[in-house]
């Protein structure tokens, strides 16, 4: 999911493996938001939640009051947790966002991990190079390159949005 904004708030300092990015007072000419599609909003989380507690108790119906059930139920628990468990590490998990400004004289690319240090990119907007690259694993692998490092953009989108982010990000390059 892309979402584009003329401007954006200041993020707050975080600690990094890389650099952070110059404070700037001026927003920036062109901003990109990258997130991650989310497909189980936390209703649709209560259903399968619920609906999986019903059907793992019905088989235990015919057992109640014998050892039998006793036996079963903490494998049934057991896996209803694990449930709650991934899912709710894969909802953390689509925290991820991506955040691309571009300024006249600098481009910058903010990435929040949910379980790592937060990475920093930034580039003269003049030498960067935006390349889709054919891959055998990932269908229009999108890169940006400039000042001597390439970084990888929007992982988590579909093809076709890798595509158009990058025909946006060379129209903003365009512009300045």
């Amino acid at each position: 999911m892309m979402r584009q904004s003329k401007n954006t708030e200041k993020a707050g300092a975080q600690t990094s493996a890389f650099s952070l990015p110059p404070e700037r007072s001026d927003p920036p000419l062109h901003s990109f938001t990258l997130r991650p599609h989310r497909s189980l909003p936390p209703k649709g989380f209560v259903i399968v939640i619920g609906f999986t507690a019903v059907m793992l108790t019905v088989p235990l119906l015919p057992l109640l009051g014998s050892l039998a059930w006793w036996g079963l139920l903490p494998h049934l628990v057991l896996a209803l947790g694990m449930l709650w468990y991934f899912i709710q590490r894969n909802n953390h998990d689509g925290t991820l966002c991506e955040e691309l400004n571009i300024w006249a004289d600098l481009i910058t690319v903010h990435r929040y991990n949910p379980r790592k240090a937060d990475q920093f990119w930034q580039a003269n907007p003049y030498w960067v190079q935006v390349n889709i690259r054919k891959n055998r694993h990932v269908k229009n692998y999108l890169t940006l390159s400039g000042s001597g490092r390439e970084i990888e953009l929007g992982a988590f989108l579909t093809p076709d949005e890798r595509l158009d982010l990058r025909n946006r990000i060379e129209d903003s390059l365009r512009m300045l």
